[in-house]
């Protein structure tokens, strides 16, 4: 054990170091460091004296109310009437208010903490040299400090293969281990709202066991049973808990539980825990080779100039006026960790709060899909993490007949309609405001990410077996829901672009809009497009549905092509009645540009520049109006247009405004510094962290249609690094090294999955490779066999 608390700087690339535990008064869980495997949850305060662990469960929520949803589709005609001749303040509330006039009064659940694990232990001679980080690349947390002559570490990590809680005290010198532990009820203290808390909570000390439990609302049982394994010393009960005296080190191993009745629960996990040989390194060492693996699957060296900083010292740096290369790394990495610990195969998708919900009814602590999920999974592909998109589809499919019942009652069509927010038990509408009614993109975005799984990954039998039933699902609904003008062309009527409303509509700051109902947003045509192109596309490929394929080139047809306002900015909304707001924090109408695929600079270069123009207009004027998430998606959509510099500002903004010093992000800066919307409260959202990532990975690969474009938006600050690899639609890995002083450009290249060629684009003009034929700024016609890697070395 180190006695001084410093580590070596190449130890420390891939770690979060803190000086100081979480300190926020009533809520001490959105500092904490964090663990998880995918399904449960560790965050670590870091307190020496009474140390907190919330222990969570990503199948324990609480608060659910799921009535019969009535059908209102019958005052669809009255809304379009309103609508189409004028009147959007009348239609807006129509639907909405039929809800509960018909007795619709559903409740969304939110996650429920499970447990906390507490840990007291004496200080006899005052703490110093006191540190805790989180090793990404390991997932283990530590929280080490010196008291007297001797120095402690305590360690947790969540075991991926093993489904535990794994902690263990350490010592190091002359005085022994003196330590508490018990379980307990999450502090009730989170209560920021009124909720009710769980009832009949339980717990038992019992020989090396502690069992707790306590009752969810809908009477099932959740708990824990942990077992304290000391080395040396003496193990014995005290008011319900187990205390250690004299002992060399403490290992302790706890299972949860999350539905069922506590005394069985807790015999089956008492014979699961008995009687084994327990070490801790062991159980590490077989977590690490799965965490490690998909941490490992992708690297970033931005040739910082050190990894010794502290994450406040990094923080100073940043409110300073810029992220430092070190604080950037270590945020790309972070949100990685954070997606592979909250997020896998066969379990439920990364939410809002990810696995670490602290509050009883968390604020949005839910499955948002008219942004944030998209966002939460933006990174997994080119991050080379496929694999960890496979709990959103099975999320989706699962609901897939409540997202029928939604299109049936509320708008008498086919298909499939997802509401923007949704929570495990049930995907049927349970949000009544407008904005969340009226807006049918949900189903067409999510579909994206489906689509773009077999673009990455092409996995045939996922395209036909789950894509294009997806993505036919949300064209029926289209097929139905859409009406035709008298030029023929298709009006969506109701419509939303994501939380905004129209400028013409708005009443000043502070006030509620007019109407947040319209018609025609761009957004809802710019996914519809992209739908029926995947379809079609998908369809050909994969030699299915050939009898409708004519019915969506029909359909695509009718869809009106994007307005131009005045300030030569594609408009938010494509009818003329509807003016742009851009003092707003989504940017919906960018959606063909980023993060779909359908304008480029190449493909339409007029048409491009008007969507350039439209995200600056928020970035310039609505900067006041952002939050963290919007300004992680600004980076991501000016990386897409090429404009480095400008994401990366994006990201700095985001470091000094909504970024806390576990490197949490938050949905705005509580602080009211300028940037950012206005708030008395600051949520914690996983989202802007996932969206940082994904940012980075975008400005150094973009991929379409057999084209990789290689640093297409990098940093001029960014002047030498290494990356990859990242992997690129049609299953091309790429690792990419580069400096930008001596103008060479490194690559290795892999096809994954079959025999292809590709074309490079760089962002200048390169200079002639032997073999190879280059065309200004493209080299055309490389061919990658399957499973050779292809290195190439390049100077622009």
């Amino acid at each position: 054990m180190n006695t001084t608390g410093e580590k070596p700087t190449e130890d420390n690339k891939n770690k979060l170091i803190l000086r100081y535990p979480s300190s926020w008064w009533g809520a001490k869980w959105r500092e904490a460091l964090p663990s998880g495997n995918g399904k449960i949850g560790a965050a670590v305060y870091g307190s020496v004296y009474e140390e907190t662990i919330m222990l969570t469960h990503e199948e324990l929520w609480r608060g659910s109310q799921t009535p019969d949803l009535p059908d209102i589709s019958d005052k669809l005609p009255e809304v379009r009437s309103l609508l189409l001749g004028g009147d959007a303040p009348k239609a807006n509330r129509i639907m909405a208010d039929t809800l509960e006039e018909r007795g619709y009064k559903p409740k969304m659940a939110w996650p429920l903490p499970l447990a906390d694990f507490k840990v007291i232990m004496p200080s006899p001679h005052g703490f110093k040299a006191y540190q805790r980080e989180l090793n990404m690349e390991t997932g283990e947390v530590t929280v080490s400090w010196s008291d007297g002559p001797t120095r402690y570490e305590r360690a947790v990590f969540v075991s991926r293969p093993a489904d535990w809680i794994v902690f263990e005290i350490r010592a190091e010198g002359p005085d022994p281990i003196q330590a508490t532990f018990g379980l307990e009820l999450h502090d009730p203290k989170d209560i920021r709202r009124s909720a009710t808390l769980p009832e009949k909570v339980e717990l038992i000390a019992e020989g090396d066991l502690l069992l707790y439990a306590a009752e969810n609302d809908d009477e099932s049982d959740f708990g824990a049973v942990a077992r304290v394994i000391p080395q040396g010393g003496v193990l014995g009960t005290v008011d319900g808990r187990l205390k250690v005296s004299g002992a060399q080190s403490v290992l302790v191993v706890i299972q949860p539980f999350v539905r069922g009745e506590r005394a069985a629960e807790w015999e089956r996990l008492r014979n699961e825990l008995a009687g084994k040989q327990l070490q801790y390194d062991e159980l590490l060492a077989a977590h690490v080779t799965e965490h490690g693996r998909l941490f490992r699957a992708s690297t970033l060296d931005l040739q910082a100039d050190g990894y010794d900083r502290s994450n406040e010292e990094l923080l100073l740096d940043a409110y300073r006026g810029e992220a430092s290369l070190e604080m950037t790394e270590k945020m790309w990495a972070y949100g990685r960790y954070l997606l592979i610990s909250s997020s896998r195969d066969g379990g439920q998708p990364c939410h809002l709060y990810g696995l670490w919900c602290g509050e009883y009814e968390g604020m949005w602590a839910f499955n948002m899909s008219n942004e944030n999920i998209q966002m939460i999974y933006w990174q997994a592909l080119s991050g080379n993490m496929p694999e960890l998109l496979l709990a959103m589809f099975d999320y989706f499919d699962r609901l897939i007949d409540d997202f029928r019942t939604n299109a049936k009652r509320l708008y008498g069509c086919r298909g499939i309609y997802i509401p923007a927010p949704t929570s495990p038990d049930t995907g049927l509408l349970k949000h009544k405001a407008p904005h969340i009614i009226h807006w049918t993109g949900a189903a067409g975005w999510i579909a994206q990410h489906y689509y773009d799984y077999y673009l990455y990954t092409r996995d045939e039998q996922f395209l036909r077996e789950r894509a294009l039933p997806f993505l036919r699902e949300t064209a029926l609904f289209y097929e139905d829901f859409f009406i035709e003008d008298e030029d023929g062309y298709y009006v969506s009527c109701p419509s939303n672009s994501p939380e905004n409303a129209p400028g013409n509509y708005m009443q000043g700051p502070g006030k509620k809009p007019l109407t947040e109902t319209a018609i025609n947003s761009t957004m809802d045509f710019a996914i519809a497009k992209e739908v029926l192109a995947h379809l079609i596309e998908g369809a050909e490929t994969a030699g299915v549905y050939e009898e409708e394929v004519e019915k969506w080139k029909a359909m695509l047809k009718r869809i009106p092509p994007y307005r131009i306002n005045e300030d030569g900015a594609v408009s938010e909304w494509m009818h003329p009645d509807f003016t742009d707001n851009y003092h707003h924090r989504h940017q919906s109408h960018i959606y063909p540009v980023f993060p779909g695929t359908e304008v480029t600079r190449e493909n339409d270069p007029e048409l491009f520049e008007a969507f350039v123009t439209a995200a600056k207009k928020r970035l310039v004027i609505g900067l006041k109006e952002q939050t963290g998430w919007s300004l992680a998606h600004m980076s991501n959509h000016y990386a897409r247009m090429g404009e480095g510099d400008l994401a990366l500002e994006c990201l700095d903004l985001l470091s000094r405004t909504c970024v806390i010093n576990n490197f949490y992000t938050f949905h705005n800066d509580w602080r009211k510094m300028g940037v950012g919307v206005d708030a008395d409260w600051a949520p914690f959202q996983i989202d802007a962290n996932m969206g940082w990532t994904a940012a980075v990975q975008e400005m150094l690969l973009f991929s379409l249609n057999g084209t990789l474009r290689i640093l297409p938006a990098l940093p001029t600050k960014w002047r030498k690094g290494q990356a990859g690899p990242l992997l690129a639609r049609g299953a091309v890995e790429v690792t990419i090294a580069w400096d930008q002083d001596a103008g060479t450009v490194q690559l290795e290249l892999l096809s994954r999955s079959r025999s292809q060629d590709v074309t490079l684009q760089f962002p200048r003009p390169v200079s002639p490779v032997e073999g190879l034929r280059c065309d200004g700024n493209r080299i055309v016609g490389i061919h990658l066999e399957e499973g050779v890697p292809l290195k190439l070395e390049l100077k622009m």
